[in-house]
């Protein structure tokens, strides 16, 4: 359940199994145990979370599974109340049980092979983990409490790692950690990101690399330089900024100001002029008045974003926000999502129709109905736009291809591949 950053906890789960002779099934009607990853992130995560521990449970009560087990952020953060409320799981985990789960299920850790992940994502593309945790402030945001403060990987180990994805196949390394920005900050002292990128990029057979979870505050500027100017890192960053009002990102805690913002988002787009920036946002937060969201919606028509997601504030136990309440009702939250997603949906659009007629880049992914769904370097897999195109012979999935845009909607293009 939840971030790319639990699907890579889990692919390491899954190797580690199969190592022990463990075999993986991909449905639980022909298991015999079922183990679920949790997200504690916000309340929908949770919800879904919950509901998944419980449909498992309810087909153990049914005699179709022997064991439950649940691991993860959600376990982490809730275990005692989850252990009273749901006792028929078998036993929880929490986010760093890896070796007590695999004994649990009859094996043991294999330390020289933990790079090893049976890949949940389609084999060309892969997220690369660099980190662990968190050390930013930040008010609404419970991930310190669930995955603790911030642990850079050596890098050598994830160039290895790296390596390794590569010569099984994978052409696109997705960078992700819960702030990609701190990486070797508390290693090093110093902000090691630049290298890492350009070392990632250099590694033969890599076709793109792509910067995501780059926060704002204390942005490493020479990140930039790497993204102009290696061919291979992708002209996209992806650079949560949750709100642009003063009040709120004070409240927040962000470490940066509205001005701020504007200073770095020009920056970005001075330096690498040709970039597609992805941002988050959250709405509804107690400091988030009428004023406050006006401000918000014209940031968002004046800054034209390619990719934009936009989240309804979650209270959150043990967050410094908590005090403050939960003040604006889910409904005016669900409003103030609606427009500024349909703000988007029309930058988005306006941008999209822009490309008509000219040629991108696409990277092949899968074959629908006679034709090829893939991306360009501008999206990220499973959250941003895809391509889709006709070509006149058979396409490898991960290779690039050039393809001529003939249609737009808000979130698809489409197109012919260019014999």
């Amino acid at each position: 359940m939840g971030c790319a950053k639990n699907s890579v906890d889990s692919e390491r789960l899954a190797a580690q199994l199969r190592l022990n002779d463990i075999e993986i099934v991909s449905e639980s009607q022909s298991a015999d145990i079922a183990v679920i990853n949790t997200c504690g992130f916000i309340d929908a995560a949770k919800q879904e979370s919950i509901d998944a521990i419980i449909a498992q449970v309810k087909l153990k009560g049914k005699g179709r599974l022997k064991k439950v087990y649940a691991m993860g952020c959600l376990t982490e953060r809730y275990r005692v109340d989850l252990s009273k409320e749901i006792p028929e799981v078998d036993r929880y985990f929490g986010t760093n049980d890896l070796e007590d789960i695999l004994r649990e299920l009859g094996g043991n850790l294999k330390r020289e092979l933990l790079g090893e992940r049976i890949l949940s994502t389609p084999s060309h593309s892969a997220y690369l983990k660099i980190s662990e945790g968190c050390d930013n402030p930040c008010s609404f945001c419970a991930i310190p409490l669930m995955r603790g403060k911030h642990a850079s990987r050596e890098m050598n180990s994830l160039l290895d790692e790296a390596r390794h994805l590569v010569d099984k196949g994978v052409r696109e390394l997705v960078v992700i950690g819960q702030d990609t920005t701190y990486y070797g900050l508390d290693t090093t002292g110093r902000r090691e990101l630049p290298v890492l990128l350009h070392a990632l990029a250099d590694i033969p057979d890599v076709t793109w690399v792509r910067l995501m979870y780059a926060y704002p505050a204390h942005f490493p500027l020479e990140v930039l330089d790497v993204i102009a100017n290696h061919p291979k890192v992708c002209k996209y960053i992806d650079i949560p900024i949750q709100h642009s009002a003063d009040p709120v990102l004070k409240s927040m805690r962000r470490g940066i100001s509205s001005r701020g913002l504007v200073e770095l988002l020009d920056s970005i787009r001075e330096r690498v002029p040709d970039i597609a920036i992805r941002t988050t946002l959250i709405t509804g937060y107690p400091a988030e008045g009428t004023k406050e969201f006006d401000e918000l919606l014209h940031f968002v028509e004046v800054q034209k974003f390619h990719r934009l997601g936009v989240f309804p504030y979650s209270l959150e136990e043990g967050t410094t926000a908590f005090d403050l309440g939960d003040t604006i009702p889910a409904e005016e939250k669900s409003r103030r999502v609606s427009l500024l997603m349909e703000l988007q949906r029309e930058i988005s659009l306006n941008r999209n129709e822009s490309l008509v007629g000219s040629v991108v880049e696409v990277m092949a992914e899968r074959e629908e109905d006679g034709r090829w769904v893939g991306r360009s370097s501008h999206d990220a897999p499973e959250i941003d736009n895809e391509v889709h195109f006709g070509a006149q012979y058979p396409l490898s999935p991960g290779s690039l291809y050039p393809v001529t845009v003939e249609d737009a909607t808000e979130y698809d293009l489409y197109g012919t591949h260019i014999a």
